[in-house]
């Protein structure tokens, strides 16, 4: 690479970070809050809700990544066309692959990115999520003990504490089992605390009462007791293991699935199409590269009213993008549609690829477009001057 490519591939590895940085911020913020229930239902500690955070993170990357890149691709050449560094690179008679190769080094790189995330951390990441979640929910005695709330533990019998003491004490404990048909029976106490064994859960009461009532007669006894202990361990759960998914399983386990998996058994086409989408995701970077080069790589002038690059370019990214989320979920229920995956994605590459050889140019040139390219620029101004008063640089908004 020359002088002029290190400068441009440069450049842009500096709006793709900022863009990946801001763009993954946001995503993995949604993301991880969507497993704060894990905290809030089952009374985990905030580490759990860290690391759990922490482990959504690789999901995460294969959905920004491609739009970074474009994004990133867009804004380097658009401020490059602005300051007048494309039209002279052009009048110099430099050869067009002083801006595609940078554009092209970069997608690869994000390309082997994306097939590592897909294909190792994704499905290691959310393997441990699956479990951490079902430990967390596997945990009755967790769930039952939760301050001001019944909690339905088993059938007809549930679990209430009115508070939890600093001493790991229980508070106001109220329990209702109706599993025998012939016998109510209604538990209160002023306090308690459970034992936990290997094998064993017992809830101690302390200084309760016991209702029993038969449902046939109504006939009601009062029993008062000085200590109690409720046998949890009938809740527990049985199963062991955590159910995955397809989208949970390795690409080694794709290519050869146990035959007697309940999914595979019964929908073998989730199998295949999840292995096809994690074998053609990792092309989306190179797919946006070559369309934000179509858009922004060339020299335009400043006359023409046009829409910005960026928005051409995303827009564009936005519908390749949708058309194989579509197929792939249409491929999940029928395997039929599996060669639709590709479609997509060969489709806009051979178009792509067209306009670069033929030299053609793709934006949205028609004054119809002068409102929404002026929002979009009052856009740009307004948030770019928010962050340069914030970091104390002058700057300027580019399309």
């Amino acid at each position: 690479m020359n002088v002029l490519e290190r400068y441009i591939l440069r450049r842009m590895l500096v709006f793709v970070a900022g863009a990946t940085a801001a763009s993954l911020g946001i995503v993995w913020t949604v993301e991880a809050l969507a497993k704060i229930n894990v905290v809030t239902d089952t009374g985990q500690s905030i580490g759990t809700f860290l690391k759990i955070a922490l482990f959504v993170l690789p999901t995460v990357v294969p959905i920004v990544l491609p739009f970074s890149v474009l994004i990133g691709i867009t804004l380097t050449l658009s401020a490059m066309n602005t300051d007048s560094e494309l039209p002279v690179i052009a009048a110099t008679g430099a050869p067009r692959s002083v801006i595609f190769r940078p554009t092209l080094i970069l997608a690869c790189l994000a390309a082997v990115l994306m097939f590592m995330v897909n294909n190792v951390a994704e499905p290691y990441s959310r393997q441990i999520v699956r479990g951490m979640v079902a430990s967390a929910n596997s945990d009755l005695i967790t769930l039952a003990v939760q301050e001001g709330t019944f909690k339905r533990v088993d059938q007809d019998v549930y679990v209430q504490v009115a508070k939890r003491l600093p001493n790991g004490e229980l508070g106001g404990i109220f329990v209702s089992d109706s599993r025998d048909p012939l016998l109510d029976l209604i538990y209160y106490a002023k306090s308690g605390i459970i034992e936990k064994g290997e094998k064993s859960s017992l809830l101690l009461m302390s200084n309760g009462e016991v209702h029993r009532r038969n449902t046939k007669s109504g006939d009601l006894s009062i029993i008062r007791f000085t200590s109690y202990a409720f046998d949890l361990s009938a809740f527990m759960p049985t199963t062991g293991g955590v159910f995955l998914f397809p989208l949970d399983q390795t690409t080694d386990y794709l290519l050869n699935p146990d035959p007697k998996d309940a999914i595979f058994v019964k929908s073998p086409q989730r199998y295949q199409a999840e292995l096809h989408k994690r074998f053609t995701q990792w092309m989306y970077p190179i797919v946006f590269a070559l369309i934000g080069l179509v858009v922004a790589g060339s020299a335009r002038s400043h006359r023409d009213v046009h829409l910005s690059p960026t928005m051409v370019a995303v827009g564009l990214a936005f519908a390749v993008r949708w058309l194989g989320l579509t197929f792939e979920d249409l491929a999940s229920k029928n395997a039929s549609y599996i060669p639709g995956i590709y479609f997509g994605l060969i489709a806009s590459t051979s178009f792509a690829l067209w306009l670069l050889v033929k030299q053609r140019k793709l934006r949205a040139s028609s004054r119809r477009f002068a409102g929404v390219n002026a929002l979009w620029l009052i856009w740009r101004i307004a948030t770019e001057g928010l962050v340069n008063r914030l970091s104390g640089k002058p700057g300027r908004a580019s399309t």
